[in-house]
This record gives structure tokens, C-alpha cells and sequence, in this order.
């Protein structure tokens, strides 16, 4: 399946404040960063590694690149394709916590799974102490529009 053939009627996630879900500049689009939520709900709340099982943070991450890429699909121009470029992964964890690379597999995944695996982006997963209402993961994701 082709990029342009994956792109669905879908919309991007509400912003949770004064942003707006991404950017389309210069040949690329750039997403704010999607937390796991579903109809503007967070799904998940609480730390990696304390409150959040490995496989509950991986679905969330699952979850959060799916709004990421309907980010990045709201913003293409008609009739263009995309390829992800860039991945970030944040994951709120507890101390010691260091199965980042786990977890945001959970993501890499999802892009796999709809883009093939020639388009997957090279990916950054960085552990932090908490994230906006209490997420356990925040992804930002950038593609070249094609």
C-alpha cells in the first residue's frame, strides 16, 4: 500500500490548549505531541514502570502515533503522500525504569503495520518524570510530504 493510498478521512485530535496538532512548512509536517487519548480522553494515566504495566504503555504508544499520523494526515495538502522521518517518544517513567526502546515499539509497530517497514522513521525514546495530564507517553512525529 502506498503512502497515499493509507490516507483516510480521519481528523486530527483536539489540541489540549492553544497549538494546533501540526504544521505543514516546507515540505514537511511536524505534529504536536499526541498522548494516548481516544475522543479527547486520555486512555492511560500514570508512570512507566510504577502505576503502567510495559505492555499497557506500549498500547498506549500504539495509541498516541495513531493520533500523531491523523495529525499528519489533517495537514497534507490534497493528493500528497508522506513518510515519517522522525520519531520522538517520550515515556513518563519511575525511577530505574530503562525498557524505553520497548515501549516505544508499541509505535514503531503501528507505522509498520500501515506503512510497511521501508517508511518507518528513525526514533528517539526518551524517559521523563511526568508528562501533560499525567500521560504516560507523548509522541511527536515529523514527514516528508511527498
Amino acid at each position: 500500500m502506498s503512502n497515499s493510498e493509507a490516507v483516510q478521512d480521519v481528523s486530527a485530535p483536539v489540541p489540549q490548549g492553544r497549538y494546533v496538532p501540526a504544521v505543514y512548512a516546507n515540505g514537511t509536517v511536524r505534529t504536536a505531541g499526541m498522548t494516548p487519548r481516544r475522543d479527547g480522553v486520555l486512555v492511560l494515566t500514570g508512570r512507566v514502570g510504577a502505576e503502567v504495566s510495559v505492555e499497557d504503555a506500549r498500547s498506549a504508544a500504539a495509541l498516541a502515533v495513531g493520533n500523531a499520523l491523523a495529525a499528519v494526515r489533517s495537514a497534507l495538502p490534497a493528493g500528497r503522500g508522506f513518510r515519517p522521518v522522525e520519531m520522538v517518544v517520550y515515556v513518563a517513567t519511575a525511577p530505574g525504569f530503562t525498557a524505553l526502546s520497548t515501549v516505544a515499539d508499541g509505535a514503531s509497530e503501528v507505522i509498520e503495520r500501515e506503512l510497511g517497514p521501508e517508511n518507518l522513521p528513525a526514533r528517539s525514546a526518551i524517559g521523563v518524570h511526568t508528562l501533560p495530564g499525567d500521560a504516560p507517553v507523548e509522541i511527536a512525529l515529523t514527514a516528508a510530504v511527498s
